[in-house]
């Protein structure tokens, strides 16, 4: 993972919606579009150290951006997208 600072920056965090406590992470968005955000790239950074899974879940409806279509691709043991009612 790439991680960019310049001096100004300050570390950012980012919790998922649930966990099990055992290295699965869940993501709730209720969005049309879904981008790549920091928080994504995050909790897949958290996910591959607990050597657990995150699963983002969407609306059926949800659409992906292209950035995030190949994240989820290079990253695809590590995430999930699960598209529900």
């Amino acid at each position: 993972m790439d991680f960019r600072y310049t001096k100004r920056q300050v570390a950012r965090g980012a919790r998922p919606d649930a966990s099990d406590g055992g290295g699965e992470f869940y993501l709730l968005k209720r969005v049309s579009l879904l981008r790549l955000t920091y928080q994504i790239r995050l909790l897949t950074y958290m996910a591959m150290q607990a050597d657990g899974h995150l699963t983002i879940r969407v609306p059926k409806g949800a659409r992906t951006s292209t950035d995030l279509r190949g994240f989820l691709r290079e990253h695809r043991r590590v995430v999930r997208l699960e598209k529900v009612d």
